[in-house]
């Protein structure tokens, strides 16, 4: 992940209800959740919805998938390892045991 798209994904999570909904789709987990689902869920009207989620995903951190009729929307887990290497890389000061902990800490299962 490049600087650009590491501030893109700030961006987009720089918003509270975008927060929230990344957020959610992540306790979601692989299965993700229907774009009005996610709407209900956080009471964000439909277009407004759509307009949060059109910013998600342009910033690599949700993906989305068809389900029949309706669109259903999930975490993109590369996204989101692509931002936190980005963060991580120079961790450190090329000791990476000092890091371990954070990254037990963001491990999921632990």
């Amino acid at each position: 992940m490049d600087s650009s798209t590491a501030l893109d994904a700030f961006s987009a999570l720089g918003q509270d209800t975008r927060l929230e909904v990344f957020r959610l789709l992540v306790k979601a987990g692989p299965e993700g959740l229907p774009s009005g689902e996610i709407g209900e869920a956080l009471g964000v009207r439909q277009n407004t919805m759509s307009t949060n989620l059109g910013i998600l995903l342009k910033a690599g951190l949700v993906r989305k998938q068809r389900d029949g009729r309706s669109v259903r929307y999930l975490a993109d887990l590369d996204g989101i390892r692509g931002l936190l290497a980005f963060l991580l890389e120079d961790c450190c000061g090329g000791k990476p045991e000092l890091c371990q902990p954070l990254i037990d800490r963001i491990s999921c299962g632990r």
